[in-house]
């Protein structure tokens, strides 16, 4: 009976460390799928983190870059506002002559100044506010350029074609009888008239001579083309030479008599005819300024 029982416990013992090895060996292996799943998850959240700082930094860098352009955008705004309102100021301040070229109400003020000197006779004429301003200039420009000059008023005369100055001095002021050697006499005139050219860089000028048709043959002037062409590169010369006008800014040209202002019928006609003609080619702010 004894040895029975004790058989019995035995076997009691078996089956207990069996089911605690068998129960030890299912914990053992669900915890290990369920480590498994974790894993997985956990590297699937990395990855979905990882791509989202990613759109984050790009949406960021796009985000910059327009607000980036947005500031350009309003700087932009606020210097072209900047822009119309000095313009507007500018405007007010601003009236037009026909052509629509602007002039400011200081310049037309200087103008009407001038205007108080010229001749009334002259003055009844002006028709529009450019015949005005071309009275005014060229009463400014005639009394600076014939200062001190000897010789009569009417040895120079001034015209404008739109901006346009060409300024007309006789033969008698300029050069003796069939000669192109530039008479001393001439020498104020042609100190004033570089300090008109050297005032302004981008003035142009064109320097033409014009004759009467009487023929001339000497031993160093061939005819009238010869003789109006030398007559101009004298005063070119004698500008650049003497009162430092850039050559690159002056042109000489012979005219001979085929370009009189009147019929050459008279001595007096043909006297009107050998004449030099200065042609000035401003730009629009210095016009302004002879004013």
């Amino acid at each position: 009976m004894r040895y029975g029982n004790q058989e019995n416990v035995t076997m009691n013992k078996s089956l207990i460390l069996a089911g605690v090895f068998g129960l030890t060996l299912t914990v053992s292996c669900v915890s290990k799928k369920k480590y498994t799943e974790l894993e997985g998850s956990l590297f699937k959240t990395q990855s979905e983190l990882a791509m989202t700082n990613q759109e984050k930094a790009e949406l960021e860098e796009k985000m910059s870059a327009i607000e980036k352009r947005v500031a350009e955008y309003n700087a932009r705004i606020n210097s072209l506002n900047d822009s119309n309102d000095q313009l507007n100021t500018l405007n007010s301040g601003m009236i037009s002559l026909q052509d629509g070229t602007p002039m400011s109400k200081n310049t037309k003020a200087k103008m009407n100044e001038t205007l108080t000197k010229v001749d009334p006779d002259k003055l009844s004429q002006a028709q529009t506010l450019e015949d005005s301003v071309n009275l005014a200039v060229e009463y400014n420009l005639k009394q600076n350029i014939t200062a001190n000059t000897e010789g009569e008023v009417d040895d120079v005369q001034i015209d404008i074609d739109q901006t346009v100055v060409m300024i007309t001095v006789s033969d008698k002021l300029l050069f003796n009888t069939g000669s192109y050697r530039i008479n001393p006499k001439a020498e104020p005139l042609l100190k004033r008239l570089s300090e008109v050219i050297n005032s302004e860089p981008s003035l142009q000028v064109m320097i033409e001579g014009h004759t009467d048709p009487r023929t001339i043959s000497t031993a160093v002037v061939q005819d009238n083309w010869d003789l109006s062409v030398k007559r101009a590169t004298s005063i070119v010369r004698e500008l650049q030479l003497k009162y430092s006008v850039a050559p690159e800014k002056m042109i000489a040209a012979g005219r001979a008599s085929y370009l009189p202002v009147v019929e050459n019928d008279t001595k007096e006609n043909m006297a009107l005819n050998r004449r030099t003609r200065i042609v000035l080619i401003p730009d629009l702010d210095m016009f302004f300024s002879m004013l």
